[in-house]
């Protein structure tokens, strides 16, 4: 017998997150989850069929299934109720009227076609096609990890996203803890709220922090080969593959008091070498092992000028330059000779304005603007040295 007494599940506040999750997630994630869980759940050489040409169709459906099965492997760790519990979520959410719909579906039967119909629509009604055990461990799968997840090191709930921009987009991420975090034009975190930690992995781009503070549990962010540890402060995280610092993590803070250590190192030491502490107006720049720079100085207000749409370059060199408009959208320019990549530059310029960057240039540097393939779609502009 059932009591009504005590706390409930609010299974609105579920459907409601998820929902939310799924409408701004790669559906060619949700895509592989369904096919890792129902590979899990045995397939016909039919379905197995499809499978494969599934993955053989485009690169990015083989990445998103190799990177899938460590959050399918979550799945299976989660507890029962857990997972029941979402499976409730889902298949609450997607259950719309049709007379035409399967009593009882089978696991090769093949979900809704991406190409079809919107990607939150496809996502959503995922479970009218396939078993709701199947649509639940899917979304647990892709949000397995980045959602809600079991911390099995400390037996506590785990509230967990990953977020991502894209190209020449800006977001401003509001915390469970109150923190805002400000993402940079493709960046990609992963925030986990665990019962005695807050922690954000910086996994590409660049991102502002402004964390709330609770003396009780520290924030941690981890790019690279470091971890930066407050309480509440103000600061910047940079950790790119392309553009400005390429493969290096620079931190920068606007206020307050940061702690950066090589990622490895004791998370409670106070001091040892690999260790600094950063105040107001101070940064360092860290290598991929985590080998720190001597501090930096700077005016903090400068600190995240790319939120305003800003970039300074300070003896940069020209290729680094391009890259790092290149995050923002498509330049069209192009820098074929090495002795014309490594000429440096300075100067602020307007991250939307590639254009007038490119006009510049001759002004700033001994070099000119040639236009390649002009009424082609392949037309660009190269720089080239001036005559």
């Amino acid at each position: 017998m059932s009591s009504s007494n005590g706390p409930q599940p609010d299974h609105d506040a579920d459907a409601r997150e998820l929902e939310d999750y799924l409408s701004s997630e790669d559906p060619v994630a949700f895509e592989a989850a369904l096919w890792a869980t129902r590979r899990h759940e045995g397939l016909s050489p039919a379905a197995e069929a499809e499978f494969h040409q599934w993955l053989a169709a485009e690169a990015s459906h083989r990445a998103a299934f190799e990177s899938m099965e460590p959050s399918y492997a979550q799945v299976q760790a989660l507890p029962h109720d857990r997972l029941r519990r979402l499976q409730g979520t889902l298949s609450g959410m997607s259950a719309l009227p049709d007379d035409s719909l399967q009593d009882q579906p089978t696991a090769d039967v093949p979900a809704p076609s991406l190409a079809s119909a919107g990607r939150r629509a496809w996502m959503l009604n995922v479970a009218r096609f396939l078993p709701p055990a199947v649509a639940a461990a899917a979304a647990v799968a892709v949000a397995g990890g980045h959602w809600l997840e079991w911390d099995l090191s400390d037996g506590g709930l785990v509230h967990t996203r990953r977020y991502t921009t894209a190209r020449g987009e800006l977001r401003e991420l509001n915390l469970p803890d109150g923190s805002i975090v400000a993402l940079d034009a493709s960046t990609v975190v992963r925030v986990a709220m665990r019962r005695n930690r807050r922690e954000v992995q910086l996994l590409e781009g660049q991102a502002m922090f402004t964390v709330a503070r609770d003396a009780d549990k520290p924030f941690d962010v981890l790019a690279g080969g470091v971890r930066v540890t407050v309480v509440g402060t103000r600061f910047s995280v940079r950790h790119t593959s392309s553009g400005l610092d390429a493969g290096n993590t620079v931190i920068a803070v606007e206020s307050g008091r940061v702690r950066v250590s090589r990622v490895d190192a004791p998370r409670d030491a106070a001091s040892g070498d690999g260790l600094i502490y950063l105040g107001k107006g101070e940064g360092v720049t860290a290598d991929a092992q985590g080998a720190l720079s001597p501090i930096a100085r700077f005016n903090a207000e400068s600190v995240g000028s790319w939120r305003l749409g800003r970039v300074s370059f300070n003896d940069t060199p020209l290729a680094q330059a391009v890259a790092e408009f290149e995050r923002y959208g498509d330049t069209h320019l192009r820098v074929r000779d090495p002795a014309v990549a490594a000429l440096r530059l300075g100067g602020t310029f307007d991250l939307k304005a590639a254009a007038t960057f490119a006009q510049a240039l001759p002004h700033l540097l001994p070099v000119r603007l040639v236009t390649t393939g002009q009424g082609t779609p392949g037309e660009a502009t190269e720089i080239v040295k001036a005559n």
